[in-house]
């Protein structure tokens, strides 16, 4: 059966508009799967990009990390340096200290034996001198140079007011005084050494003294009382041995 000319010119143009179409959708395909497969490269490349950047500053952040651990190391071991000074300048400051107050007493303590050496040296030249003078003073009363005797005593009353001689002197000041028969005065000499040394060796003797010059002087009452006063007061010395003699009417 023939076609007509119509039918077969409308069925050329419909064969011809299918494979229009068909051309079309192969062309958008390739078309999509083009931009497909650019966006995938660019989808890569921006993930590649965004690894890398998170890559970087990972990176930094450990630097960071590292140079803050550094840093705070670097602190500890300052601090510990420091700590360190501080306790080596604490002890060398104590040790200044101690060294200053060692050496301040030693300073103190050389100070002291060189004052105490200076009055023991001080103290034996006095000894030395004040011997001497004592001597002197008695030697002019065995010599029967009474009054030089009295002066010599006097002046070394004077120069060593501390002697244990002391009331020694002032009893020989008393007798010298008796030996120049000045009664009045040897007794007053004597009764000074009874009221200023009343515990002193010569103290009985003195009273004895005093006796004396008083029966020189014809108180002879006044003079058994000074000697049963010295009995009393000083039994069992020598003196008080005399006194008992006297008064028994034994010179």
């Amino acid at each position: 059966m023939k076609l007509s000319a119509s039918l077969l010119l409308g069925l050329c143009l419909a064969a011809g508009a299918a494979r229009a179409g068909v051309f079309d959708d192969e062309e958008a395909r390739k078309a999509v799967a083009a931009l497909g497969v650019k966006v995938e490269a660019s989808q890569k490349a921006a993930e590649e990009r965004l690894a890398k950047i998170e890559m970087l500053v990972q990176d930094r952040s450990i630097d960071l990390t590292r140079q803050i651990d550094e840093l705070k190391q670097d602190m500890a071991r300052l601090r510990g340096q420091i700590e360190v000074q501080s306790h080596q300048l604490e002890t060398l400051d104590r040790r200044q200290k101690d060294l200053y107050v060692d050496l301040d007493a030693r300073l103190r303590k050389l100070e002291t034996s060189a004052k105490e050496q200076e009055k023991q040296a001080a103290a034996a030249t006095d000894s030395v001198a004040e011997g001497k003078a004592y001597e002197a003073a008695l030697n002019q009363f065995k010599l029967g140079n009474y009054q030089a005797s009295v002066a010599a005593f006097q002046s070394f009353l004077a120069s060593f007011p501390d002697s244990q001689q002391v009331s020694s002197a002032q009893y020989w000041i008393g007798n010298a005084y008796y030996a120049l028969r000045d009664y009045k005065t040897a007794i007053a000499a004597q009764q000074k050494l009874l009221e200023s040394w009343p515990d002193s060796a010569k103290a009985p003797d003195a009273l004895l003294n005093i006796a004396s010059c008083q029966a020189e002087m014809g108180q002879t009452r006044t003079a058994r009382e000074t000697l049963k006063d010295l009995l009393k007061k000083y039994p069992g010395t020598p003196a008080a041995d005399q006194a008992k003699q006297r008064l028994a009417g034994k010179r």
